[in-house]
């Protein structure tokens, strides 16, 4: 595995089933295909054969719905990658309507432990990542007269851990900026959102505080989008800004 900074592939799609009270656009999700081990932060050597692998399937799934899809690269990290990805994703699509901020890294360690490089890797992918795409996608969005923008936090943004202080700061920062934001946008007809879910069965599994071989219990990808999707589907003059979601039947502590 090579150590690397945070990057992320960022899947751009166009759904037409998604219902909205006025029109059903392109959207942009961060994280849609991952470059990075979510749990380690580090890359694989692998990286292009595994990213055009998962982009396959999610392009199948998504023109099996009626909708187009393309994958973009991009380092979270760095605001003109950024910047160029959303240039792209609007030229493919001719516009933007909702953005979702996926992408999310989580090192855990005691502070003590964790290098600064590790903590700058957290922060850049999950605080600093969804600021430059905020920053860029709120033009194209005023353009068209509005839009939806769905951050994907973490209970960790209101519960603190031992061993995740770079995890827990990035969620509680984001949660902040989300609500900060809200305010920015509202009268421009952008709507935000921020979704804090629980334990989720996703690749974080792999670190040792998550590990879990019976993870039957835990949340899935899919509960997550089918609130991004519920939340879309509110009337435009209602806002839900924070969602709170939890595995319904944790296993009891002992």
């Amino acid at each position: 595995m090579e150590k690397r900074r945070s990057i992320e592939v960022s899947g751009v799609k166009h759904l037409n089933p998604i219902p909205a009270a006025s029109r059903r656009g392109p959207f942009v999700v961060s994280g849609a295909i991952s470059g990075t081990d979510p749990a380690s932060g580090t890359v694989p050597t692998d990286l292009d054969a595994q990213c055009a692998a998962m982009f396959a399937n999610v392009r199948r799934l998504i023109e099996a719905a009626g909708g187009t899809a393309i994958a973009l690269r991009l380092d979270l990290a760095e605001e003109e990658s950024i910047a160029a990805m959303m240039r792209d994703a609007v030229s493919a699509f001719g516009g933007l309507d909702i953005l979702v901020n996926n992408a999310g890294i989580g090192i855990f360690k005691p502070v003590d432990q964790l290098s600064p490089e590790e903590w700058d890797s957290v922060i850049e992918t999950n605080l600093s990542g969804v600021f430059y795409c905020c920053r860029e996608a709120i033009p194209f969005m005023r353009r068209r007269g509005g839009g939806y923008i769905f951050n994907i936090s973490s209970l960790a943004g209101v519960n603190p851990f031992a061993g995740g202080s770079a995890y827990n700061a990035s969620k509680f920062g984001l949660n902040g900026f989300s609500e900060a934001i809200m305010q920015d946008v509202r009268y421009d007809g952008i709507r935000v959102s921020y979704i804090m879910p629980g334990s989720v069965d996703t690749a974080f599994n792999h670190a040792p505080q998550f590990r879990d071989p019976n993870a039957g219990w835990k949340l899935s990808g899919e509960d997550i989008a089918k609130a991004v999707i519920d939340l879309y589907k509110f009337p435009a003059k209602s806002l839900a800004s924070r969602i709170e979601m939890r595995p319904s039947q944790p296993p009891r502590k002992k």
